[in-house]
């Protein structure tokens, strides 16, 4: 809908005053990103609302393909390539012979009129949001997974009858090679893959998608095929295509219909040869909000609060794939704003944020952790992100630019939100230093979301109960059962697997005065500081997990899952 009318509703339902829609309005202009997109991130308006407020100005229902059963055979009536270009979802087909068509921009009548065309059928429009095109997007991806092995095989099949060229080079431009490499990345994009797997077996290739954090095997190449495939990736990604035995790092850009993915390449030389894994990355995604990533009510709260602190330091903990970065952005942009300078360094740059200032490690240039978190002290930094502390020398020099006037944020390795005070101990910092440095440590795990289009409740099985008792005690927690329990079915738009996207839960230790007494103590000890968090009131990653099953989140078992990590 035109910024205008969103903005005059803004200021009628009372949800920004003037002063402050012109400082919203102002960021979106500063980062590029529509005004909407800003809000949503802030948590300072729904989706939902958005929704709302669009299908009143264009005159149209709302979608609202989430709530709605879609038939697959109707959405293949229009291409995924039309579908993309054009922002629309074909979803219903009424008895009177009408298509109902989601499109993103209802006054596009260039559009509507294309559409109508190609169909050849008099259409029904609806309003589609960002969240109705995934749906609808997900969709080809579930249903065209059989064309896609097809056509990965017989371009497998063609460059097997194909004598390939004899270097490497010319091998990863024969059209079957290319092909093959092209519908891979497409398979992977409409499966909602984050990462592609090639792993070099004895005779044959293994290829696997990692979905929502579980890989599945999707595919095995004849080995023969192996090093032209190795060799057309790293073309794309200007890696060297000589070297074998050493591993490599590099990144290319895939384009889909109108959309553009980033792919982080990573090859490391095995036993029976070079294993690739592809990270897809959608750079154009806009940052999550916090309710977004799963953070109730409580911990959203403590967050924005240990962000209005100017000096500090905020860690983020868990397991190597459990979603810091993708947290420590969404902090990033709540804190991006005209007034503050805020410099990274990572390892690697995974997201590309409008004025911030990123660097990558880089040890062959000597460019540490450490060695760039110095430098960027000579840089006039109001906010400070290290990707990871990982040695002293980085906590010692991220512990005095948090004493000095700089709010930093970074990652370390622990199983909990409590040890990483040890941690940091036990990196060299003094427990005086640790106690008067530390805002805020976040611990989090990453689960498996019930499918919205086939979450149903059950009773668990008294087995899996006694399980739930038994961590319950291990962990030194009351029996706190959820009264109800939810899982997914299992249908077209998960593939069949129950869950669609991951939430985070999580456990958030917030330094006051009391903790700060504890572990400046003489006689500090790990067991002490929990007793005095669980006083507090501090909710448990486990009992996070736990009150996200009781509101249909995610089940039971991943949480069980997540927790034994």
């Amino acid at each position: 809908m035109p910024v205008l009318k969103l903005k005059e509703a803004l200021i009628r339902d009372g949800i920004l005053k003037q002063e402050e829609l012109v400082q919203y309005e102002a960021e979106a202009v500063r980062l590029g990103q529509d005004l909407s997109d800003v809000l949503l991130s802030r948590s300072l308006v729904t989706q939902i609302y958005l929704n709302e407020l669009s299908a009143g100005f264009y005159g149209v229902p709302a979608a609202n393909l989430l709530l709605r059963k879609i038939d697959p055979a109707v959405v293949k009536l229009l291409p995924e390539e039309i579908a993309r270009e054009k922002r629309a979802i074909v979803f219903n087909k009424l008895e009177s012979g009408e298509l109902e068509v989601a499109i993103q921009d209802p006054n596009n009548l260039q559009t509507i009129e294309y559409l109508s065309r190609f169909l050849n059928i008099k259409l029904k429009i609806y309003l589609a949001s960002a969240d109705d095109l995934n749906k609808g997007f997900n969709f080809y991806g579930a249903e065209q997974a059989q064309d896609f092995k097809k056509i990965i095989e017989e371009n497998i099949n063609l460059s097997l009858k194909t004598k390939l060229a004899d270097s490497v080079s010319e091998a990863a431009l024969e059209l079957p090679i290319v092909a093959l490499v092209d519908n891979l990345v497409s398979y992977a994009l409409s499966s909602r893959a984050s990462d592609i797997h090639i792993e070099a077996l004895e005779e044959e290739v293994l290829v696997r998608f990692r979905v929502d954090g579980i890989l599945s095997e999707i595919i095995r190449i004849p080995k023969l095929v192996h090093p032209a495939v190795i060799a057309r990736i790293k073309l794309l990604a200007a890696l060297k295509l000589d070297e074998h035995t050493r591993p490599q790092d590099g990144r290319f850009r895939y384009k889909i219909a109108s959309e553009a993915v980033d792919i982080r390449v990573a090859i490391m030389p095995t036993f029976y040869g070079e294993k690739m894994v592809l990270r897809l990355l959608n750079d154009s995604a806009r940052p999550l909000s916090l309710e977004e990533l799963g953070f109730l009510e409580d911990h959203v709260k403590l967050i924005n609060e240990s962000l209005k602190k100017t000096y500090g330091m905020v860690l983020m903990t868990g397991p190597t794939g459990s979603g810091k970065t993708t947290t420590i952005y969404s902090l990033i942009s709540i804190l991006n704003k005209p007034g503050v300078n805020i410099v990274t360094i990572e390892d690697p740059i995974e997201y590309d944020m409008k004025y911030v200032n990123q660097t990558q490690i880089n040890p062959d240039s000597g460019i540490t952790f450490a060695s760039g978190l110095r430098e960027f002290l000579r840089q006039d930094p109001n906010i400070i992100m290290v990707g990871e502390i990982r040695d002293g020398d980085t906590a010692k020099i991220a512990a005095q630019a948090s004493l000095t006037g700089h709010l930093l944020l970074s990652t370390v390795h622990t199983n909990d939100a409590s040890t990483a005070v040890p941690r940091l101990i036990d990196l060299g910092l003094e427990n005086f230093f640790v106690a008067n440095v530390l805002s805020m440590v976040e611990a989090q795990r990453l689960v498996r979301r019930i499918c919205p289009e086939c979450i149903a409740t059950f009773t668990p099985e008294a087995s899996m109960l006694d399980i739930l008792k038994k961590q319950l005690k291990l962990n030194n927690l009351p029996e706190i059962i959820p009264k109800i329990f939810y899982k997914g079915t299992g249908c077209a738009a998960c593939n069949k697997t129950g869950y669609k996207g991951r939430i985070g839960i999580f456990e958030i230790l917030v330094v006051d005065e009391e903790v700060r007494r504890e572990i400046i103590s003489p006689n500090f000890q790990l067991e002490d500081l929990r007793v005095i968090l669980k006083k507090h009131g501090m909710v448990t990653i486990f009992e996070d997990g736990l009150r996200k099953v009781e509101r249909g989140m995610t089940t039971l078992e991943e949480v069980l899952r997540a927790i034994s990590i």
